[in-house]
């Protein structure tokens, strides 16, 4: 398995930044689903904040709107049993899931709680990956389970080409699969 490590995927969304004129990562931008034609819940785990907002400026570089709930100012302050419900209508409301997995996320109870509802509502029909972040590439941990999942990778051949694998080895682009 080719996953980037954090430090990469750091330096691919602040070249996708750069390209679109904007030099520094918004962490605070709220959720706006109607800017456009798809969007992707975005699962992670909150120790992974930086990461986050590269996660986003790389997806909403690529036309995608992306659902983090900490930018969502209709979320309790506290967490609680509406929290979970909020969570639970955002993965079934936006188009695909998408889980930032790093270490601290595949660790998080949250995420892996993420996971399950994204599975259901989303595997039968395409519509979940998972983005594998190593601290370097010794690194991710990963889990057996997550192996069921397609994953996001960058193209060994061509630089800015992302792709995603499935676990039969079949492709396809990112940017196609974002568009289904």
């Amino acid at each position: 398995m080719a996953i980037f490590t954090k430090e990469q995927f750091q330096t691919i969304a602040y070249n996708k930044a750069k390209i679109k004129g904007h030099t520094t990562l918004n962490e605070n931008r709220t959720f706006s689903q109607s800017s456009a034609k798809t969007s992707v819940f975005l699962s992670h785990s909150h120790h992974d904040k930086k990461l986050i907002a590269e996660a986003k400026t790389f997806f909403e570089n690529l036309g995608i709107s992306i659902y983090v709930d900490w930018a969502d100012e209709t979320m309790p302050q506290r967490t609680s049993g509406v929290t979970a419900q909020n969570i639970k209508g955002q993965i079934r409301k936006n188009d695909k899931f998408i889980l930032l997995a790093t270490n601290d996320a595949i660790t998080s109870k949250w995420c892996n709680w993420e996971v399950g509802i994204g599975d259901t509502y989303k595997l039968a029909n395409d519509k979940i990956c998972i983005l594998p972040l190593a601290d370097n590439r010794l690194t991710w941990q990963g889990n057996e389970y997550l192996q069921i999942y397609p994953r996001i990778e960058e193209s060994e051949y061509t630089r800015d080409y992302f792709k995603i694998i499935y676990p039969n080895k079949s492709e396809i682009s990112l940017y196609d699969w974002l568009k289904q």
